[in-house]
């Protein structure tokens, strides 16, 4: 009898290992419908199950609560700066892959290997097709004020507007910025509120003539079948790519890190490694509406142009 009892621990005890390896725990700040397709393909050819958790502002703080006690492998946001603080916190580590640095560009990963970026975001104008007829503007045309009362944004301490006005601040100083900024703020149409879906909607609705917001919003309301009310929003604006004398379209970069003391390493590699393959980088793409970091890997929708792989 003890020794069947020992048979049976030690049987458990292999199963609970067998199992272990064939997991990688993720804590997301993205979109659990957006994301979930992605975890089912890399699920599919690895065999590893992804066990995911889904927080979009709170994942830094808990992996630095947590410890050396996380169960966290990975974490993806929709934007590096989280990355980036979890990074200058000691929350990461590197990762030194061959199919991961030679896949990921070295300006759109931590220059330490510490976090990669996975897709891009442009953040460009959402301008009406009735009330506005021209096709072109640049970023600093967005404080004119020929467009007051005209223009709607989210909130500016969005992660999204944060990156956007450090680029700003990077090419043209902090003088230069906050004159920018005022010159924005006084064409606002009404305060700023909701996501980039919601300026959107107030361009359609004639409340603002320019929304700003980030490409791949525009795919999602396009194809958007349980909110079929969404495709009139997107179907009423235009797409316009802003540029400026210093930089061209600013972008908001997705990403991933390893966390420090993840404990299915080997697992969470894997996953980084597909995320940066070119089978990875089309289905975030193509399920996303982003732009691929790996500029080799197939181009999202064809109505979102390739420039922004050029230079």
């Amino acid at each position: 009898m003890k020794q069947w009892v020992l048979a049976l621990g030690l049987c458990l005890a292999i199963a609970d290992a067998v199992q272990a390896d064939g997991i990688v725990n993720v804590y997301s700040g993205r979109r659990q419908e957006n994301i979930e397709p992605l975890f089912k393909a890399f699920t599919q050819k690895t065999g590893i199950e992804v066990k995911a958790i889904y927080e979009s502002n709170r994942l830094v703080e808990r992996l630095e609560q947590e410890g050396d006690r996380s169960p966290a492998d990975l974490m993806l946001t929709n934007d590096v700066g989280r990355l980036v603080e979890a990074a200058d916190k000691g929350l990461a580590q590197p990762v030194t892959s061959a199919a991961v640095l030679d896949k990921i560009p070295p300006n759109l990963r931590d220059a330490n290997n510490r976090w990669f970026g996975t897709g891009m975001r442009a953040r460009v104008v959402y301008a009406s097709k009735e009330r506005v007829k021209q096709r072109s503007i640049s970023y600093e045309e967005l404080a004119d004020p020929k467009w007051k009362g005209k223009v709607c944004i989210r909130a500016g301490d969005h992660p999204y507007n944060l990156g956007f006005l450090g680029a700003m601040i990077a090419h043209k100083g902090e003088a230069e910025a906050r004159k920018w900024l005022e010159g924005l703020k006084a064409n606002l149409s009404a305060k700023p509120a909701g996501d980039d879906r919601t300026q959107a909607k107030r361009v359609w609705a004639g409340e603002c003539d320019l929304g700003i917001g980030n490409t791949f919003y525009v795919g999602l309301m396009q194809t958007n079948e349980t909110e079929p009310e969404q495709k009139e929003w997107a179907a009423a604006l235009r797409i316009v790519f802003p540029s400026s004398p210093d930089f061209g379209t600013h972008v908001n970069v997705s990403g991933v890190l390893m966390a420090k003391h993840a404990p299915n390493a080997a697992n969470a590699l894997a996953m980084i490694e597909f995320l940066a393959s070119d089978e990875g980088q089309t289905l975030m793409a193509d399920g996303n509406f982003e732009y691929p970091v790996n500029p080799a890997s197939n181009p999202p929708r064809s109505w979102l142009p390739g420039h922004l792989y050029a230079g």
